[in-house]
């Protein structure tokens, strides 16, 4: 169980400038209300049609978290993938994306900094018309190397 080799993303000596990854994802109403349900955010901008109607986004949106958390997965998964750590973001939302949206985000590696062990990303995602939803940079610590370890008697000798 200890020595079994997890799948890791790209470790930063693999890494290099111009590395890309898209992916697209659409929000359902399973999403939002899982995220409402989790959070007990209950803004009425995120779930109330009449209220929404009123604003000038004139119908609900969803949570600029929940964007978050589709870009986080998409560096964790993906771009640098299993094993990164998200350890700044700097994000703009220049429009909104509303229930029933797809999201199509593309993040980009803009630096590497091996001595630092840090990658800097760019983060641009649009909507199915094309609009800019979200734009902005994360440093991120990508995966170290896998070093198996062996077990010993010494190893559990804090049990």
């Amino acid at each position: 169980m200890f020595t079994k080799k997890r799948k890791l993303g790209t470790v930063i000596s693999n890494l290099q400038v111009g590395e890309k990854v898209e992916v697209s994802k659409k929000v359902e109403d399973k999403d939002i209300l899982l995220y409402l349900g989790f959070s007990d955010d209950a803004n009425p901008i995120y779930i109330q049609h009449d209220y929404a109607s009123r604003t000038p986004f004139q119908k609900p949106i969803v949570p600029h978290i929940m964007i978050n958390g589709i870009i986080n997965s998409t560096v964790s998964m993906h771009l640098p993938g299993p094993g990164s750590a998200v350890l700044s973001q700097r994000l703009e939302y220049p429009a909104p994306l509303y229930h029933y949206g797809t999201l199509t985000l593309s993040v980009e590696v803009v630096s590497v900094d091996e001595k630092k062990h840090l990658v800097t990303v760019e983060v641009q995602g649009t909507d199915e018309d094309g609009r800019e939803i979200v734009k902005g940079v994360m440093e991120v610590c990508p995966p170290y190397p896998w070093k198996p370890v062996t077990q010993d008697a010494g190893t559990f000798e804090n049990f």
